[in-house]
């Protein structure tokens, strides 16, 4: 496998890991793609549907049979609509077509969306999972959210949960499980910076890769 062939980083986070940005950060260091949050969008933009006529939270049979059907190129063969219904497999269907073909033309870093699984026969792809201490996770929900401390636990347990569910639904792992990706890194061991350094660094030595001379002025647009 030659060094310019794309590579990929997939980052699975707990709310308030600082997972997001971190992957933010991997991407500007490697000058690389950035993609996070709903992949549906990004699959209605390129089949030229709009990316945000799509939305979890307001689907539509109508608009997911032409959906469907725009995007089939991508996603490959099957009837996903053969029951005129909705489900979270078709859905998951939809967003693993989209990721596997974005990762197969450019290197990228993509947050979450059980992205490591869906990847796991690329060729160069590292699976990375972040965490925090507690306190630390509660501390950055209550700025962010703008929300007390009882809110912020409250919140940290249940998106954690949506996740986890998400995750162990669609696949044949355990989120967080350290076994399922290649580097676990608790964030508030380091700090920021520092974990930001080790994570290119194992980056670099995994992939046999080196960071460019120069960097991009900005992150590429996230879906």
């Amino acid at each position: 496998m030659e060094n310019n062939a794309p590579f990929v980083i997939t980052i699975g986070r707990q709310l308030g890991s600082s997972g997001r940005l971190l992957g933010q950060q991997v991407a500007k260091k490697f000058n690389v793609a950035y993609y996070d949050k709903v992949v549906l969008s990004q699959a209605a933009e390129d089949t030229g549907l709009g990316r945000n006529m799509f939305h979890h939270d307001n689907e539509r049979k109508g608009f997911l049979r032409q959906f469907i059907g725009a995007v089939q190129p991508f996603v490959g063969g099957g009837d996903f609509y053969s029951n005129h219904q909705l489900t979270e497999e078709n859905l998951f269907t939809l967003q693993s077509g989209v990721i596997q073909r974005v990762a197969a033309e450019r290197s990228c870093v993509i947050v979450g969306r059980a992205a490591d699984y869906i990847l796991r026969q690329h060729p160069r792809c590292v699976k990375i999972f972040v965490t925090a201490n507690h306190e630390d996770r509660v501390r950055r929900v209550m700025d962010q959210k703008k929300v007390d401390y009882k809110n912020a636990v409250k919140l940290i347990n249940h998106v954690d949960n949506q996740r986890s569910s998400y995750y162990n639904f669609h696949t044949n792992n355990t989120w967080g499980n350290a076994e399922t990706y290649d580097l676990c890194v608790n964030i508030s061991a380091l700090g920021p910076d520092a974990t930001l350094d080790f994570i290119t660094d194992f980056v670099c030595k995994k992939l046999q890769i080196e960071l460019p001379e120069s960097v991009a002025p900005s992150i590429p647009e996230v879906f």
